[in-house]
């Protein structure tokens, strides 16, 4: 079996060969860049990259626009590094479908960690589909489907609405759902949830006013009889 490859990308070549030392050590094949334009042909030109760990700040592109351009194609796992902690930038990486969001200074134990999490959460996944009012979710595929028609997720939303489906009819507070989609000890606000399920029930249309609103606490995936 193929190591899985991973493309580091950061025009600083001291914290490509750190991140690369320690992916090596976990067995990963790595592909370093050292900035958005050059990112963004080898993620083309290479095309069985298994996840992307993008630096925000860099020459020529900078890692939004990278993202902006690679999920335009494709919804391979993203973690952005950043030197930023401002809530604005922590948002917009994931309005634009980011998977993690890790700020600088970070362990590189606890960056591989968060690689290891998120490969394992992308193919991990149980066979077959589920169908419930008029959304069918395929697993293996890591597709949705609304009335027949599918519906382009990012793996995070995917893995939101998953969420909300395998836990119908239950009222979740924000810090449960952080805790099993994200599935690690996450420190950003949790106002990360309403982010993903704006744009997750913009995107599902009229189907979107199954994931109800929790007043002071959360969300709850309930589907109205009438509809």
């Amino acid at each position: 079996m193929d190591r899985p490859k991973i493309l580091v990308v950061d025009d600083e070549s001291r914290m490509r060969k750190l991140v690369k030392d320690f992916l090596v050590k976990k067995d990963y094949e790595v592909i370093e860049a050292e900035n958005g334009e050059q990112a963004v042909d080898l993620f083309f030109s290479v095309k069985d990259i298994s996840l992307i760990i993008l630096d925000v700040m860099m020459p020529k592109m900078d890692g939004f626009a990278v993202c902006k351009e690679i999920r335009a194609y494709s919804k391979v796992p993203i973690i952005m590094l950043t030197a930023k902690s401002e809530e604005r930038d922590e948002l917009q990486g994931f309005e634009l479908g980011i998977d993690e969001y890790v700020t600088k200074p970070f362990s590189p134990k606890v960056l591989v960690a968060r690689v290891d999490a998120v490969l394992r959460r992308f193919g991990d996944v149980e066979e077959g589909s589920v169908e419930i009012g008029g959304i069918t979710l395929d697993n293996a595929a890591h597709e949705i489907r609304i009335d027949g028609k599918t519906v382009d997720l990012s793996l995070k939303e995917f893995e939101l609405l998953a969420y909300f489906i395998k836990n119908k009819g239950i009222a979740l507070s924000r810090e449960k759902i952080l805790n099993n989609v994200w599935n690690y000890d996450y420190f950003g606000d949790a106002r990360t949830i309403d982010t993903h399920v704006k744009k997750l029930r913009s995107k599902m249309g009229e189907k979107g006013d199954y994931i109800k609103t929790i007043w002071g606490m959360g969300y709850k995936f309930e589907i109205d009889s009438e509809k």
